[in-house]
């Protein structure tokens, strides 16, 4: 079973309102996109598409791959596949949004966190993530940016399928 969450041009208003808040807070600042990879890469890219659109000037991007920093990788029987990160820009002393599709424990942008840290101490990092399942945060994160927030139990996938005609967001049960 499945619920959708939002489709099509819905998904689009919420990446155009996303972009408005995450462009409020250049203000004359340099900012940099880091999308972690790999939904989270693919969920920056529309990002930064709006955000230049908006602003009318380039807005860097960067892929940020997390899995040697997990804490939970060899506990799983399902192998995960490293994507190469790509940071075309310093993180020491940039000022960042870090950007993934959905957050649910917190332990990706805990990952996330520590590998930017091995890269640079940055000068501020925020996070925008499209879906936030509440209230099964493991650590204390909490986005600055959210698309969604919904409720969810334990046991329901949240798919976020940007990349489909139309594409959509929902939950399956079981």
């Amino acid at each position: 079973m499945e619920r959708i969450i939002a489709q099509g041009e819905l998904i689009s208003r919420t990446i155009q309102r996303m972009a408005a808040q995450i462009a409020e807070s250049f203000a004359g600042r340099p900012w940099v996109l880091v999308g972690i990879q790999a939904r989270g890469y693919a969920f920056a890219r529309l990002i930064q598409e709006a955000l230049q659109e908006l602003l009318h000037q380039p807005v860097p991007l960067g892929g940020l791959d997390v899995t040697f920093y997990r804490d939970d990788i060899g506990r799983s029987a399902r192998l995960k596949v490293p994507h190469p990160s790509r940071l075309p820009f310093s993180v020491e002393g940039a000022a960042i949004w870090l950007i993934d599709d959905v957050l649910w424990t917190g332990r990706t942008v805990r990952a996330a966190l520590e590998a930017l840290r091995d890269l640079g101490r940055p000068a501020c990092v925020r996070l925008a993530v499209l879906v936030d399942r509440r209230g099964h945060r493991e650590l204390p994160i909490a986005p600055d940016c959210v698309g969604y927030t919904i409720d969810t139990t334990p046991n329901e996938k949240v798919l976020v399928r940007l990349d489909q005609k139309p594409p959509v967001i929902l939950v399956q049960y079981g």
